[in-house]
């Protein structure tokens, strides 16, 4: 980007003077400087409304607070801010957990990060025929022994996997970065989703099967469940695929509405691969109300792609379109001339649990339709 362009001021957004001055206040706090106009310069007395404006520059950052300002000005996040800078890797101590943390610890070294491994456990007493709906859950003595019993051989369990692992970095199968364990009791995609909410990650990176396994796990897979409801950005890394398969990204597939949630999930990609050279095919899956823009000499697509060539040097760009009935078939075709090693998807927040049932994000469906590592952004 030129030195004029970053210099250059744009609207974010046009407020009331109250709202104009409380978003002022939330960006610079972020240290990114803020100018604010009147809209009626013909009749400045007369307030229509305050434009709030930044430097093109800054425009990533600012959508990425504007969009998410509850967590920005929640005092509680701004605590766990400092212990963020680490990769959560859910493992349910297999062969294929071992795949994952290598993986996982590839990517930690270039951030300079640490990995924390994840494993939950379900109590029986709990979870089975123990349970009854009365106004009280009573246990006697021998319940709990067991119970105790059944944490204490998850620790024991999750102990013996990290000495595994050490013994792996000591011999140079995985790369050597600081890593800690963690085991909770619960189900597994709330396990994993509660711990991120209180923990923030910097990445959640998990495993998942083959293709030619997937179809035995269309209905209640984990990795699936947490891509719906994940707040952080998540990885999900196919049993097949080496760790060289992943880094560096080099062919990148970026699914997209042609919107400004777009610009947050390519900022963020860019973060996680700031020193990738990558051709990135934009597949833009246009919202009802963008259908008859999409076709317009001037649209939204276009946009899009003339703002990520001018922003994001490093990458190369093209665009098509389809729809998201197609968007797994399209992801086969594609991936026939291009050879991708990442899917990039931006994971808008789903409404409620029936909205994730009858219409399940894009994430969900390709997790079960390509061996192919996926980035997916929550936006």
């Amino acid at each position: 980007m030129s030195e004029e362009s970053e210099n250059r001021l744009i609207t974010v957004a046009i407020h009331t003077y109250d709202k104009a001055i409380a978003l002022r206040s939330l960006l610079e706090s972020e240290g990114i400087a803020v100018t604010l106009n009147n809209v009626n310069l013909e009749h400045p007395s007369v307030f229509s409304g305050i434009r709030v404006r930044i430097h093109e520059k800054d425009l990533p950052l600012a959508l990425r607070i504007i969009e998410n300002h509850e967590i920005f000005i929640a005092p509680e996040h701004k605590a766990n801010n400092a212990d963020s800078h680490y990769i959560l890797v859910p493992v349910d101590l297999s062969e294929q957990s071992l795949h994952v943390v290598t993986i996982a610890a590839a990517i930690a070294v270039k951030h300079k990060a640490s990995l924390t491994l994840l494993n939950s456990f379900i109590d029986p007493y709990i979870s089975g025929e123990g349970v009854q709906l009365t106004d009280a859950l009573t246990y006697d003595i021998i319940d709990a022994a067991a119970r105790q019993q059944i944490a204490t051989s998850a620790k024991k369990a999750m102990d013996d996997f990290a000495g595994l692992i050490r013994e792996k970095m000591k011999a140079g199968e995985i790369e050597a970065v600081k890593f800690s364990t963690e085991v909770v009791e619960g189900v597994p995609e709330d396990a994993i989703s509660a711990y991120a909410k209180t923990n923030p990650p910097l990445l959640t990176v998990m495993g998942t099967r083959g293709a030619d396994k997937k179809e035995k796990e269309m209905i209640g897979s984990v990795a699936a469940e947490v891509l719906d409801s994940a707040r952080y950005p998540v990885m999900t890394v196919p049993e097949p695929v080496a760790p060289s398969g992943i880094s560096p990204a080099r062919q990148i597939l970026f699914f997209c509405n042609a919107d400004q949630d777009d610009i947050l999930a390519m900022d963020t990609l860019l973060r996680l691969y700031p020193d990738a050279e990558a051709s990135v095919t934009m597949v833009v899956i246009p919202t009802r109300r963008r259908w008859l823009e999409i076709n317009r000499p001037r649209s939204a697509a276009d946009a899009l792609t003339d703002y990520f060539r001018t922003n994001y040097t490093r990458f190369t760009f093209e665009c098509v379109s389809t729809n998201a009935d197609k968007a797994a078939q399209d992801v086969r075709r594609l991936n026939e001339i291009h050879h991708y090693n990442l899917i990039v998807v931006p994971n808008k927040k789903k409404r409620n649990v029936l909205s994730r049932i009858f219409h399940p994000s894009l994430a969900h469906q390709l997790i079960f339709s390509a061996d192919i590592p996926m980035l997916v952004i929550p936006v």
